[in-house]
Formats: C-alpha cells, sequence, structure tokens
C-alpha cells in the first residue's frame, strides 16, 4: 500500500519527468529523436534539416502538438503561411496562438490575427510588446487593406550621402521626411515624437507611389537622428520592403518602388531569405571551408558596421581570437579579418569584422542561436532587390561600380580601427 506522502512524491518525480526537455511517454521514440534532431537544427539555423526532420517525425507521430508547433515555427521563418496555420490548427497553446496570429498578421488577415494574438496574449505568463500594439492595430483596421499600392509602376528615389546609412526622403501623410531601410524590424517604425499610438499611415515614393494602409509602431528615434546628424522620423521594416518589391542599392544611390517584381537580374546571386518569428531578416553565410561552416545571421542593415561575429564562429573559421585588436565601434568588442565568406554564390576573402563574446545584446530576444550580426557597411557593397514576396533576395555588384565588389574595409560614419591581417601579431596596448 502506498503512503500519502509517498503518492505525492511519486507524482511530483512523474511531473518532472514531463517537463521541458524530457520525452513524452505517447510520442515514439523514433518521433522523439526526430524532434530533437528537428529542435537542434531551427536552433542552428539550419531551416532545411529542420523541415525535413519534422516532417519524419510527423510521419511518425502525426498529430503530435510539438511537431507541429515547430513546423508551424519553421513555415514563418519561410513565409509560409497557409503552412503555419495547417500545422497549428487546433492546437490551444500560446506557442501555436503566436504562430497563427503572425501568419495570420503577414498574410494580411487582420481579424484572424486579431483573435489569434488576444488568445496569446491572454496567457498571463506571456509578455509581447509587439503582439500587443499588432493586436490593436489589427482591431482597428477594420476595412483596410494593408500596403495597398498606386499610381506609376516604378518610383526611383535618389539617397543623399550618409556613408553607410540607408537613407530615404518619402512623404509620410503626405510631409517629407527621411526614413532609413531597416532589415532588422517586422514593422514600419515612426518616431515618437509625432505619434504617441501605433497606427495606420500612408507613405508616398517620388511623387509617383503611394502606399495606403500601412501599420506602423512607433519608437523614439531621437538617438539614431543624432548620431546621422538628420532627423530620422521613421524606419522601413522587412515587412514593407517586401511588399513593395523595393530595391536598395547605396553605392548608385537609388531606392526603388514598384507595383511588381522585377525580373531576375542578369549578374545577380539568388540569397534564400528567413524570417524570425515572420519578421526580421535573416540569412545564412558560409564563414569556414568545411560542411558545417554555415551559420545563421541576422541582418540589420540600421548598423553601420559590415559584419560581428560570436567569437566560437571565429575559431571555428580557423582565426586565433588572441590575435585580434581591441576595437571602439561597439563596446568590448575587437577587430580582425575572417580569411573567407561565402555569401550566395559569391566568395570574398580577407573579409573585415568584429568579435564579440555573445551577440544577444546587440540583436532580438530569438529562439535561434545567432552566429553573428550583418549590417550595412556589407549591404553597402550589392545592389539588393527583394524578390518571391520576399523569400529571396537578389544581390549583384553595384552597376555603377567598375571594380570589382569588396567588403568596405571600415564603416564611413566611424572612426576606423586598426585590422590586422589573420596571423598577425595584435598590438601592444600604450
Amino acid at each position: 500500500m502506498i503512503r500519502p506522502a509517498a503518492l505525492v512524491v511519486t507524482l511530483a518525480l512523474a511531473a518532472a519527468a514531463c517537463g521541458p526537455g524530457a520525452e513524452s511517454p505517447k510520442r515514439p521514440p523514433l518521433a522523439q529523436k526526430w524532434l530533437n534532431r528537428a529542435d537542434a537544427s531551427y536552433k542552428a539555423g539550419d531551416f532545411d534539416d529542420a523541415k525535413t526532420s519534422v516532417e519524419e517525425g510527423l510521419r511518425i507521430a502525426p498529430r503530435d502538438p510539438e511537431l507541429r508547433t515547430l513546423g508551424g515555427r519553421l513555415a514563418l521563418a519561410r513565409l509560409d503561411f497557409p503552412s503555419a496555420l495547417h500545422m497549428t490548427d487546433g492546437l490551444s497553446t500560446s506557442d501555436a496562438h503566436a504562430v497563427r496570429g503572425r501568419a495570420h498578421w503577414y498574410a494580411g488577415e487582420l481579424d484572424g490575427a486579431a483573435e489569434e494574438l488576444e488568445a496569446m496574449l491572454a496567457d498571463p505568463s506571456v509578455k509581447d510588446p509587439w503582439a500587443r500594439d499588432v493586436a490593436r492595430l489589427a482591431r482597428k483596421g477594420n476595412g483596410r487593406h494593408p500596403f495597398a499600392m498606386e499610381g506609376g509602376v516604378v518610383a526611383l528615389v535618389q539617397m543623399p550621402e550618409a556613408g553607410s546609412a540607408l537613407i530615404v526622403p518619402c512623404e509620410l501623410e503626405g510631409e517629407q521626411v527621411l526614413t532609413m531601410v531597416a532589415t532588422g524590424s517586422a514593422e514600419v517604425v515612426v518616431d515618437s515624437s509625432s505619434r504617441s499610438d501605433p497606427s495606420w499611415v500612408s507613405l508616398r515614393f517620388a511623387d509617383r507611389i503611394e502606399v495606403r494602409d500601412v501599420p506602423a509602431l512607433t519608437q523614439d528615434l531621437s538617438g539614431l537622428s543624432r548620431v546621422l546628424g538628420a532627423p530620422i522620423k521613421a524606419l522601413l521594416g522587412v515587412n514593407l520592403l517586401r511588399h513593395i518589391h523595393a530595391t536598395f542599392d547605396r553605392r548608385g544611390g537609388q531606392f526603388i518602388v514598384r507595383l511588381a517584381e522585377p525580373p531576375s537580374p542578369p549578374t545577380a546571386s539568388r540569397l534564400p531569405i528567413y524570417y524570425a518569428r515572420g519578421g526580421g531578416m535573416m540569412v545564412r553565410m558560409q564563414i569556414a571551408p568545411r560542411e558545417d561552416g554555415a551559420s545563421i545571421f541576422y541582418v540589420d542593415s540600421s548598423q553601420p558596421y559590415s559584419l560581428v561575429m560570436q567569437d566560437a564562429l571565429w575559431r571555428k573559421a580557423g582565426v586565433d581570437v588572441a590575435q585580434l585588436v581591441p576595437s571602439t565601434i561597439l563596446p568590448n568588442s575587437r577587430a580582425g579579418r575572417l580569411p573567407s565568406l561565402k555569401l550566395g554564390g559569391m566568395d570574398f576573402p580577407s573579409v573585415p569584422a568584429l568579435a564579440l563574446g555573445s551577440v544577444t545584446e546587440h540583436a532580438p530576444n530569438l529562439d535561434i542561436d545567432l552566429g553573428g550580426i550583418v549590417g550595412a557597411g556589407l549591404l553597402e557593397a550589392f545592389r539588393v532587390t527583394f524578390a518571391d514576396d520576399g523569400r529571396a533576395v537578389w544581390m549583384e555588384p553595384d552597376p555603377t561600380m567598375n571594380e570589382p565588389t569588396t567588403i568596405p574595409e571600415h564603416p564611413p560614419l566611424l572612426t576606423p580601427d586598426p585590422l590586422p591581417p589573420v596571423g598577425a601579431t595584435p598590438a601592444k596596448k600604450p
């Protein structure tokens, strides 16, 4: 006979065994192995392998909620909104509501977005300011058609000189303003000095194309304005950029808006793009010649540096981090050169970059282990065009350049740091 106290201990141990990370007693062992592999690949940014692993696991356990939820998150990263909704259909967890809410939102389905995000926020353990603001916007968006475009076929905006910064003049609600391309932002963000609450706005480019019913969140952009020495009134996030089939070309000084997707450029390399929770832009890059040398990077065009990487990734690339020199570009960072970098079909030798012990404080809180962050200093070497509704970009050496494309030595807005060649002895501190 089991005593009451012993029964309590037994139940507590059983509950602990079923906690996060434990194998589900109802999940077949082989399905568990596929789930473990899918989860590890997802966190490493290997979305192709994660997708294959989820599919294999679901062949064995087709109704497994964890496999289905992970499948929904993978679909979001690929902007496959129907699959994200299908994978999580019938699941009532906060994670499933989050996947469906984002899928509805980025697909322009406002009622569904509001319902799912509100259901997620009803969980006291969930704190998500983005979901709170977007749910309110979705409720206020009755009758709106997000990112409706009218006017000409193409609008070409001349970008002012601003170092590596992607500054775009346009009209915001009829007012001439300066904005910045911000691939690390999911949404358009308007300076809180002009409006205090999230709202629906309109943007007009080169007096040729107007984009109406644009959802916009708010943020204090005064710090960014001080750094650039110009009043930045809005950030152009990727949810807008992919809808307007944008091209940005820093060296050519052009920002292009189109009503329809253009044909592929003749000399461009196609680069698959992924999105953190359907929002911020991510890309896989090869930083070592080995087969396991590819890592996932967050792409944040609002940052002036070329590239910042975790120390562990520098070691994987064959660089002794003790040889890197202190840098003033980022706090606690060091500067050096990567022996090689492969981006799409293009290879670059001796790439200047920064090293940090961790990049987490410089990127959003994600469920993916980032290898580093790509900034505007790298993007400015290319003409970049959004393709396949944002699921890829065309990257081409800037057509205005006669010399071969190279990664910029230093961010033009910042004081250069010394960059030693790979294998050099670091300079001694004075």
